[in-house]
């Protein structure tokens, strides 16, 4: 890629061998999970981080990966592809990147060739963001990048943010947040330093769901206080941010069924909460069209290479059948269904933080088709959550999937033979093992109920009315 002079992204000059560059980067995800549960672990026994300089520390980082290139995977090649595509006046959901490479365009040159035949699979607000950067970058596909990269970064600051403003208040729940998310190294890399546009759907739910909270209102002559939802303007913003993200990536379509399922007992708000979600999702992909829906159908059975199910068979290497998807569905549907019922709701005024976090598990753990930055949509999530031995099985599979994507996925072979060998064992072994024993382990917390909860978050006091 090109690097224009005196403009971000910033190249290092500097070439590394291929094999320290392998053995670097696993290391770094090792030290980097492992931090993050032993940051855990010392939260756990009393230990108490300064905030300001976690933030501090958070800020720095994220500006010094804002202005390098991307890192660990070739997606914001993909976005800037379809922005080009959709500069230059195309249907991105038609025309696809070899289509723009046949016509000598120089972003099109350089679309990875993973997803040449095929066209955008990104929901309507990715476009238009996507758009956006393509038009301030130019033919430049490095300027493009940088814009993506510097939303991106401005966007997961926005959730450190908002995470340190909700729990200012606890500074051992506040720690915990920033090592979840602020400063855990596997999160940063995969949305600041590769760009992925994740950042945007995991933002817009969070501060979607957060919004969600029951009122404790004091009922004369009752000891007990009411429980009510929340009014309904406040349901039908949450609403909205649930359709934002989806916008961005249609799988966060499953935060909205958590976001229903947690109303469940307040029709008005629930109904609030519907209208607001076809209000940011309806018109979209009714924009969008078919071609959409028909580019998402070509992609059905692909699978990652960090998935467990190819311990039992080799065909989970490959694109599957209906026939097996249809088996995976209904492993996720009896996770998610255990998840509720045995994941205990130590939240109570934010009502859908459980279910959240029941179907999004039990998504991101059994799903064939997983990339490690998915991971994003629990985490900000959990740091809501009551720190439990929960916390260390997520960062445990969130480990085990980056390890795999190192330096840039699978598909980037080591050309040395005994590293090539090393690498294979890493992506259809050890990973795989320690994925099904993440899966395991969530099985036999909600069967054991051995969560070791720390203290739980404190609820709202009850609000005095004239009712």
């Amino acid at each position: 890629m090109p690097w224009p002079p005196g403009w971000p992204p910033l190249e290092l000059a500097g070439h590394l061998p291929v094999a320290a560059t392998y053995a670097a980067l696993w290391a770094a995800v090792i030290l980097g999970g492992g931090g993050v549960i032993a940051g855990l672990a010392a939260v756990a026994r009393g230990a108490r981080f300064p905030a300001r300089l976690l933030i501090a520390a958070c800020f720095v980082v994220v500006a010094a990966f804002a202005v390098l290139p991307p890192a660990g995977s070739t997606d914001t090649l993909n976005y800037a592809t379809f922005g080009r595509i959709a500069v230059l006046g195309h249907n991105p959901y038609v025309m696809t990147p070899t289509q723009l490479y046949r016509t000598g365009d120089p972003i099109g040159k350089l679309a990875p060739l993973i997803w040449h035949k095929h066209g955008t699979l990104y929901g309507p607000l990715a476009t238009a963001e996507q758009r956006t950067a393509a038009e301030l970058g130019g033919t430049s596909p490095a300027r493009i990048i940088f814009w993506l990269k510097l939303w991106n970064a401005i966007v997961f600051l926005g959730v450190v943010i908002g995470l340190d403003r909700m729990l200012r208040s606890d500074p051992a729940r506040r720690a915990r947040a920033h090592l979840l998310w602020s400063l855990n190294p596997l999160v940063l890399w995969g949305l600041v330093a590769s760009g992925h546009l994740d950042a945007f759907a995991v933002a817009a739910s969070f501060f979607g769901l957060a919004l969600v909270r029951t009122r404790r209102v004091e009922r004369p002559g009752s000891p007990e206080p009411e429980i009510r939802g929340p009014e309904p303007l406040v349901a039908l913003a949450a609403g909205v941010l649930v359709g934002v993200a989806a916008d961005f990536m249609l799988t966060y379509l499953l935060l909205a069924a958590a976001l229903a399922w947690a109303l469940r007992r307040w029709p008005a708000a629930l109904l609030s909460a519907a209208a607001g979600l076809a209000v940011a999702v309806v018109p979209a992909y009714l924009w969008a069209g078919r071609p959409l829906i028909h580019s998402l159908l070509l992609r059905r059975g692909k699978v990652s290479a960090d998935n467990f199910y190819q311990l039992f068979s080799a065909a989970y290497r490959h694109p599957l059948p209906p026939s097996v998807d249809l088996a995976v569905v209904l492993v996720f549907g009896a996770l998610a269904l255990l998840l509720l019922w045995r994941l205990p709701d130590v939240a109570p005024d934010l009502p859908v933080l459980q279910p959240a976090l029941a179907i999004g598990i039990a998504w991101l753990f059994v799903w064939y088709y997983q990339l490690p930055w998915y991971d994003v949509m629990i985490i900000a999530l959990l740091a809501l959550y009551s720190a439990s031995r929960l916390d260390y099985v997520v960062i445990v599979q969130l480990t085990a999937g980056s390890l795999v994507m190192m330096p840039g996925g699978s598909g980037n072979e080591p050309p040395l033979g005994w590293l090539r060998t090393f690498s294979h064992e890493i992506w259809f072994t050890w990973a795989p093992l320690v994925l099904l024993g993440c899966v395991l382990a969530v099985i036999a917390l909600c069967l054991t109920g051995a969560w070791n909860f720390g203290p739980r978050p404190e609820t709202g006091r009850p609000v005095r009315t004239g009712a």
